[in-house]
């Protein structure tokens, strides 16, 4: 079913009322990457459970929690832990947060997950900035919209990932001296992961890596007029002509090998916002 516009109301108030006020950005951390909570200035824990009409985060390395505080002195929401296709939510459920956020204020939504790496050049703990998405989930979250105050059902896709926010994180990256890779994300709907065939056709298809989610929450964001920011941890890399098992146990441990990198990283990429204002 299709969110109504008053649940995406009450669960503004809500989070208004608990002290979620003026955010600027809203991040969503991807499997394996919640540590970055800790560099929130004094922030205000909100257990998914307790927001009403929020679902309930079940996948492996997501905490399930919404956490609201600054972060290099911008007012920034975390959404620790997301909501995937393949536990059985609909793509309107997946991206409820999303429009919860934007009616919150929200300018700017940055994406983060847990990717397959699909390009050969590619190595285990990696970070990819996302260029470019292929949207392989089975249902777009935009279908049947019909009341345009939850976005516009026909949003330009052209430039998907907001061009000047890819800039500053190149920027910063260099600055800082971390590795960077730029491709373009390809989401599946999971959960059994890639056969190497699967692997052969993705990879011909343009996608130099691929996950489970994001995609329809990017697809969201732009309905809803937000600048976004997508960055992967490549947590293993795909060789379909020598494939070795993948393991979830894996994946997280990679993931949560990179999230220092990643977490000064976006770090960095805040204190640039906050000094151009944007």
């Amino acid at each position: 079913m299709q969110p109504a516009y008053e649940d995406m109301g009450e669960t503004a108030r809500f989070l208004s009322q608990r002290g979620v006020l003026g955010p600027k950005v809203g991040v969503i951390l991807g499997s394996g990457l919640g540590e970055w909570d800790q560099r929130l200035e004094s922030p205000l824990v909100v257990p998914y459970e307790e927001i009403p009409n929020f679902p309930r985060s079940r996948a492996p390395g997501h905490r399930g929690n919404l956490l609201f505080g600054g972060m290099a002195g911008v007012p920034t929401v975390l959404l620790q832990g997301r909501f995937h296709y393949y536990e059985g939510y609909s793509t309107w459920e997946i991206t409820f947060p999303v429009r919860v956020l934007a009616s919150l204020g929200i300018e700017i939504l940055i994406v983060t997950n847990a990717a397959g790496g699909l390009h050969p050049l590619f190595r285990p703990g990696d970070l990819m900035l996302i260029a470019d998405h292929i949207h392989l989930i089975p249902e777009n979250p935009l279908r049947g919209l019909l009341d345009e105050r939850l976005g516009n059902p026909f949003p330009d896709m052209s430039q998907a990932y907001d061009p000047d926010l890819i800039r500053m994180a190149e920027e910063a990256a260099l600055e800082l001296r971390i590795p960077l890779r730029k491709g373009t994300y390809v989401s599946i709907p999971g959960p059994s992961l890639e056969t190497p065939a699967e692997t052969r056709l993705l990879r011909a298809a343009g996608a130099d890596a691929v996950g489970m989610s994001t995609t329809p929450e990017v697809i969201v964001a732009r309905s809803v007029g937000l600048r976004v920011l997508g960055l992967s941890v490549i947590s293993n890399v795909n060789r379909p002509d020598c494939m070795e098992p993948i393991l979830v146990d894996e994946i997280l441990r990679a993931s949560k090998e990179a999230t220092p990198r990643l977490t000064i990283l976006l770090e960095a990429i805040m204190s640039s916002l906050a000094s151009t204002g944007e």
